[in-house]
């Protein structure tokens, strides 16, 4: 989102008045960018890029009319001047002096600035993505003026990182001169060729080249972007007070604010809005309503487009793409079929585009969902093995429990062998991750949900316990060390897997930005430390735990982590183009409950309820076999209780 500073404001004017002056002027610069890129030495390179200058070029026109009529004339004769050049596929420079005339018609006019500060600091890093497209060739990786493009020219780049030399300058300076040029040197002007966010990432960028390496803390006054963009260092160093150090100064120009999910849900739903109005207006035949609201659809997603940019370039493409068609679609009378698909698709598009920049999972809920998980698969793992041991010390064979330790000690080996493959595996198909993400999710779910529910939780691990315990006594009586370390080894490794697959579903539950892996990891060592305990406790101290309230319990939040697996899974193998993205627009989004607005995330959700309702029942006819379960459960305690 962009904002004017007040200070720029040479004269009182409306700030309706004012805010449509920078609308239309933004308009006639966009168009002069698609012109540029669409018409190359008089031919047309890219007819869309052109129908696009056209569009944004009528509308800035259509606009303008609404300007006081001092400068209303002049506005509307200069964008008919651009359009016509447009029109007949004249030199784009044409078009762009067209503009720049309407810029000083505006400004002068009006007595206001065109130029626009960002509310929010740039994207440092969208900055550096531009540098090194645009600058580094001949101003050098590092900013020293050295790059390949600089040989043999004079006068040379200049040398970004001359903090000496640069300290008064700022970053509306290095704005400036990115936008206009510097006469007399190989510096072009980027006005037409590079959006005011582009520029404004990498004048912020550019700032930070001639810094040393930040630290220390940020004070809140200096946190305000469009004031800082016309502080030079001098003047920050004097703000930060006596004793301020450059590693100081360098905290300040690095400074970024944190992602705000919730500003980019408010943005994400204005222009699904916008685009509803549109689609409305053309379907009642109110072309040119269509068309503004369009355009204002396109404009609020530029708030977020460089963000979608940098999670995801080709999504920003596609989506620029799918914008332009919509546009074209409610210009005019059309089939109101195409219509809804180009609605459908760029519905689609936002959706996706949500997701990677907007969704961010809550740490607390991550942490606990880790906490479960393993407390859930420890405590089974723990009450197995007890139950194992103390069988094999039953049955005279107590000598014999190392063969017990060598299969659980190979368990564990190969766990986290097959952690390790499993991580390789995502590595080297870097190109299908989201499919492989979906698919581990969605097996996620399966075996998370036969293990949720708290009496069939208990029921499994009974009859694991009892089939492992038969092939114990198999092997005791026939004397096979292979064999009763197998069967450890197939309790304690079937639990690890579940384990392993569990975590890989919750660590890329989060998404590209790394956000559940802290939250994951104070999990396990909480987890470990609890089952450290409860394992103490049962085997030195005799403590009986609570055992169906434990179950009912974590089984409750693995149902719920299944849940949002099978939302999130699907979601997934969306984004890999597996399964189709069908918007259901004004459905709710809760990305917590892996909930979005798609019939195909929701099906899947719902497929899981009505199983969920069916096991509920399930358990309700067969209430007399709770007994039968509590016993045995009651038993498995003891006998770990009894271990030495």
């Amino acid at each position: 989102m962009f904002l004017i500073s007040a200070a720029l404001l040479l004269q009182a004017v409306a700030p309706d008045t004012a805010a449509l002056a920078r609308r239309i002027a933004s308009a006639a610069d966009l168009a002069v960018a698609e012109y540029r890129m669409g018409v190359v030495d008089g031919r047309i390179v890219a007819a869309e890029e052109v129908e696009e200058a056209r569009l944004f070029l009528g509308e800035a026109g259509r606009r303008a009319e609404a300007l006081p009529a001092a400068v209303s004339d002049g506005a509307v004769t200069e964008l008919a001047t651009a359009l016509r050049w447009v029109e007949r596929t004249g030199p784009a420079d044409s078009v762009a002096a067209a503009v720049a005339r309407l810029h000083l018609t505006l400004t002068q006019g009006l007595g206001i600035s065109l130029v626009e500060y960002p509310a929010r600091p740039p994207l440092l890093a969208h900055g550096a993505e531009v540098y090194r497209r645009e600058c580094a060739s001949c101003h050098g990786d590092a900013g020293h003026g050295d790059g390949p493009a600089a040989r043999g020219l004079d006068p040379a780049p200049a040398n970004l990182a001359d903090f000496d030399g640069l300290i008064d300058v700022t970053p509306l300076a290095f704005f400036q001169r990115i936008t206009i040029g510097v006469a007399g040197t190989a510096m072009p002007a980027y006005e037409a060729t590079m959006s005011p966010a582009d520029r404004w990432a990498v004048a912020a960028y550019a700032t930070t080249l001639r810094q040393v390496s930040p630290s220390g803390s940020v004070p809140a006054g200096l946190t305000d972007f469009p004031r800082l963009a016309a502080m030079n260092d001098a003047e920050i160093l004097a703000t930060l007070g006596s004793g301020a150090t450059h590693a100081q100064l360098a905290a300040v120009r690095h400074w970024q604010p944190a992602d705000d999910p919730g500003r980019f849900a408010t943005i994400f739903g204005t222009v699904r809005g916008q685009i509803t109005t549109a689609t409305k207006h053309a379907a009642s035949g109110d072309h040119d309503a269509a068309k503004t609201a369009a355009f204002d659809a396109y404009l609020a997603f530029e708030e977020v487009e460089r963000a979608v940019r940098v999670a995801d370039a080709a999504l920003a493409t596609s989506l620029e793409a799918s914008f332009a068609d919509l546009r074209t679609q409610v210009s005019v009378p059309t089939d109101p079929a195409r219509r809804d698909a180009v609605t459908r698709e760029l519905l689609s598009g936002l959706e996706r585009a949500e997701r990677a920049i907007a969704d961010r999972p809550s740490q607390g809920n991550i942490f606990v969902q880790s906490l479960m998980i393993l407390l859930r698969e420890g405590l089974e793992a723990i009450l197995i093995i007890g139950a194992l041991l103390t069988f094999l010390t039953k049955v005279g064979a107590g000598h014999r429990r190392q063969d017990i330790h060598v299969g659980v000690g190979a368990a564990i080996i190969l766990s986290i062998i097959t952690a390790v493959l499993l991580e390789t595996v995502f590595h080297l198909s870097a190109a299908q991750q989201e499919v492989l993400e979906g698919i581990t999710m969605l097996v996620a779910v399966g075996v998370l949900f036969y293990v949720s529910y708290w009496l069939l939780s208990k029921m499994e691990v009974a009859k694991w316990t009892s089939f492992v315990k038969g092939r114990v006594a198999d092997a005791v009586s026939g004397g096979s060390t292979f064999a009763l370390a197998t069967a450890a080894f197939l309790a304690v490794y079937r639990e690890g897997f579940e384990t392993i697959l569990f975590y890989k579903a919750l660590l890329v539950s989060g998404g590209s930005g790394g956000g559940t892996f802290w939250p994951v990891t104070w999990g396990v060592l909480a987890g470990s430390a609890v089952l450290a305990v409860v394992y103490v406790a049962i085997t030195r101290w005799g403590v009986r735990l609570p055992l169906k309230p434990f179950f009912a319990v974590t089984s409750a939040f693995l149902y719920y982590t299944a849940f949002v697996f099978a939302g999130k899974g699907i979601a997934e193998l969306q984004a890999g183009g597996i399964v189709g993205t069908s918007v259901l627009p004004g459905w709710p989004r809760l990305p917590a409950l892996g909930i979005y607005p798609t019939i195909e995330t929701l099906i899947a959700q719902g497929v899981l309820l009505v199983l969920a309702l069916g096991a509920v029942g399930y358990v309700l006819t067969r209430r007399e076999e709770m007994v039968m379960d509590e016993v045995v459960g009651e038993e498995a305690l003891e006998v770990v209780g009894r271990m030495s």
